[in-house]
């Protein structure tokens, strides 16, 4: 019970340390600030305060129902399926916290200074975040909710437990080479790889799934 209560804790820090800073800063930040980012990771579109305002705000009632919501999953799921995975639940929950939490600091400071690159911070970040769903994947019991749910792996246990096999692997793998290859490429071809891989690596497990459901089941 302390443990939970303290993950809790940290888990509430952890969002409220953004809108913190937000309000912190808020008065200092110039009339027009980047609300949108191109190919080469830099503004090319640019708004008011006001809109800034909102997108922090979206994010932060986005970042805590996310979190209610894989906590309570167990609870409110009609099956009884996802309490199978509820500590798994529990730990993605805590870490799209941080991410979500680290995305709006990124964007509160490219406001104050706008010659930060989307391409050098949140291209890695989420490569990270890849490797960390990636290396949970197998822990993932079939649900209605979280994993790669296609008819083939919702319809079988056995193809769910090798898709989220491969997926993992893969999510990993792919998470460790975009974090790489971002900070090291050039912005545009680091946003275009990027996109590449993240397609890849998401459409492999759901045609696997597939072809192991149709060879394995028929």
């Amino acid at each position: 019970m302390i443990k939970k209560n303290w993950a809790h804790f940290a888990a509430l820090i952890t969002w409220l340390l953004p809108i913190a800073y937000f309000i912190k800063t808020y008065p200092s930040l110039p009339e027009m600030v980047p609300v949108h980012f191109g190919l080469e990771g830099k503004p090319d579109r640019y708004g008011g305060k006001d809109e800034l305002v909102l997108i922090n705000v979206i994010l932060s009632v986005t970042t805590l129902g996310l979190y209610l919501l894989l906590q309570f999953l167990p609870k409110i799921d009609p099956k009884k399926k996802a309490r199978y995975s509820d500590s798994t639940f529990k730990k993605i929950a805590f870490v799209l916290v941080i991410f979500l939490s680290a995305l709006q600091l990124f964007i509160i400071n490219s406001a104050i200074s706008q010659n930060l690159s989307v391409s050098k911070f949140l291209l890695p970040l989420i490569g990270l975040l890849f490797a960390y769903l990636g290396n949970l994947m197998h822990s993932i019991k079939p649900n209605y909710f979280v994993g790669i749910r296609t008819p083939w792996t919702l319809e079988d246990a056995d193809t769910w437990r090798v898709t989220h096999q491969l997926g993992g692997k893969l999510w990993f793998a792919g998470g460790i080479v975009i974090t790489i290859v971002t900070l090291l490429l050039p912005n545009k071809a680091g946003t275009i790889f990027f996109i590449t891989t993240a397609t890849v690596i998401t459409l492999i497990p759901v045609i696997y799934s597939y072809l192991y459901f149709k060879k394995n089941k028929h």
